[in-house]
């Protein structure tokens, strides 16, 4: 599209200027013509900004509107706190960091701070200074031979396929400079993962995609092979997604490139449609089991896995297996229901799955009742995109957390909704060529980094202001919620947080007992 209209540019500035040695008044359009030819050519050539490579010329008009935004959004469009999924706040915070520039907020919070729902972090008057030294977190066990140092923010689980693979690349090449993990996504272990360097976590989903037989079951030959691999520092098995849990993972047939299709292993130019469970297990037990599997295959790397929480007698199910066995994953990952994904039925994006907060506190409190919360690390997904995020998740009981759309608004995304056909007009989540070429690695994965450290620090300065060594020692203490207009509570008041070994002794807590009584190590 960009060079069909630079070269009707060029081909009418040589029209107007022939005409124009005949009739002069011609000649104020080829005044007006000829600067916009400059323009397409500069945009064409230039590397910082993907709509300009791709849009040339009439790119300029979205950073027009954004130069005049605060009032053509404020009194004509859409506030700072009114878009969706991301509002305009939570996206320039990410867009500011990304390119380093002033990430202050002028005049006060535009939040409703006595509005149902709001949070805060309670400060300390003994406030400290921060050293600027991100912790690292152990993740692998005792059962675990190849322990990862992980960073408190990382690249949530996004596909080649899904992703272009100059995106793919750039979030690689920024994951090795900041030193943080990219989770590949279920699409397979792709050569852009490896290419960089940079620290991958390789997820298996339903399909086994890089390491499956014709028949779509899991392959261990070519599992151990590839996971033997440097780069790859953990597998995590994927059960479910919390943008469409209990659903399959969906690539569109237009994204189904003969690359991709050699990637996964699958027909060409058909939809990929995962399904909806496992085939390697069907319950608690054979979960575990599989989990030794990898572990033994992988060379006793960390081994996780990934679920939305939904019936919470299966959660425990797995607990109840943990205790019996003995067998412990090195980590769990809880995606929240407001988590992304490039295609989804609408009816599982709204209304299937449990939120972060709500699974991420089930699951915290589940594992410390059990006695088995010091086994593993735990870490979150879902919609995170500032340090006061962050943060609250760790006060919850997270570990880490990753992030898949604050990453991809590094990259440069701005949230156009063209994930599942192919349109992306930032290059990121297309694999129209034309498109692609507009994402510039060599700018964009130095965003990645960016917005990573300026995360990460803001994390650090808010430990710092409530008191704290380090986000370890954040407790849902720390926060606190309004839950009406003249009470608030804070968040281990809402959640009901367990002491340790408290679903081992009885009475079970009366807000468990139902779910625990009803989990069976022997099936979900």
């Amino acid at each position: 599209m960009r060079f069909y209209f630079l070269l009707l540019s060029i081909i009418s500035v040589v029209v107007i200027e022939a005409i124009a040695l005949f009739w002069e008044p011609v000649l104020f359009a080829y005044i007006i013509v000829a600067p916009l030819v400059l323009v397409g050519i500069y945009d064409i050539t230039q590397k910082r900004h993907t709509i300009l490579r791709n849009f040339p010329v009439i790119g300029h008009f979205r950073f027009m509107f954004e130069k005049i935004s605060p009032e053509i959004h404020q009194y004509f469009i859409e506030s700072d706190l009114d878009g969706r999924p991301f509002n305009r706040q939570q996206r320039s915070i990410v867009y500011q960091r990304a390119k380093k520039v002033l990430d202050t907020l002028p005049y006060g919070t535009r939040k409703d701070v006595h509005h149902l729902g709001y949070e805060w972090l309670n400060h300390s008057l003994a406030a400290k200074k921060t050293t600027g030294k991100e912790p690292r977190i152990r993740i692998g066990g005792e059962q675990c031979h190849q322990p990862y140092m992980a960073s408190l923010l990382n690249i949530s689980a996004m596909s080649f396929g899904a992703l272009s693979k100059n995106a793919i690349l750039a979030l690689n090449l920024g994951a090795k400079t900041g030193g943080f993990y990219h989770n590949t996504g279920e699409g397979g272990l792709s050569q852009y993962h490896l290419q960089n360097g940079g620290d991958v976590v390789w997820q298996l989903g339903t399909g086994y995609f890089g390491c499956r037989t014709n028949s779509g079951d899991f392959d261990a030959h070519l599992f151990q092979e590839k996971a033997a691999h440097t780069c790859v520092k953990m597998i995590e098995i994927k059960i479910s997604q919390g943008a469409k849990p209990g659903h399959g993972g969906i690539l569109p047939a237009a994204k189904v490139t003969p690359e991709i299709a050699e990637i996964r292993g699958v027909p060409l130019s058909e939809d990929v449609i995962s399904p909806p469970c496992h085939s390697a297990f069907d319950s608690p037990k054979s979960l575990l089991n599989f989990i030794t599997t990898l572990r033994e295959l992988s060379g006793g790397k960390p081994i996780g896995f990934k679920l939305c929480v939904g019936r919470r007698s299966e959660f425990l199910s797995i607990c109840k297996a943990m205790l019996e066995m003995g067998v412990y994953p090195d980590f769990i990952t809880v995606d929240g229901a407001e988590g992304g994904t490039g295609a989804a039925p609408l009816e599982f994006s709204n209304a299937v799955g449990t939120p972060l907060n709500e699974g991420l506190s089930f699951v915290h409190n589940a594992l410390v009742g059990c006695g088995l919360r010091d086994k593993l690390r735990l870490i979150c997904s879902g919609k995170l995109t500032t340090g006061f995020e962050i943060v609250s998740k760790l006060a919850m009981g997270a570990d880490l957390c990753n992030s898949a759309r604050g990453m991809m608004m590094s990259l440069g995304c701005i949230q156009s909704l063209q994930c599942n056909n192919n349109h992306c007009p930032t290059g990121v989540t297309t694999q129209n060529p034309e498109l692609v070429r507009g994402l510039v690695i060599s700018e964009k994965y130095k965003r990645v980094a960016n917005f990573h450290a300026g995360s990460v620090e803001s994390v650090l300065e808010l430990v710092a202001a409530a008191g704290l060594d380090s986000p370890a020692d954040l407790r849902p203490y720390h926060i606190y919620r309004r839950i009406s207009e003249t009470k608030v509570q804070r968040l281990d008041e809402v959640y009901h947080y367990l002491e340790p070994g408290d679903l081992l002794k009885d009475p079970v807590p009366e807000h468990f007992a139902v779910h625990w009584h009803k989990a069976n190590a022997e099936r979900f």
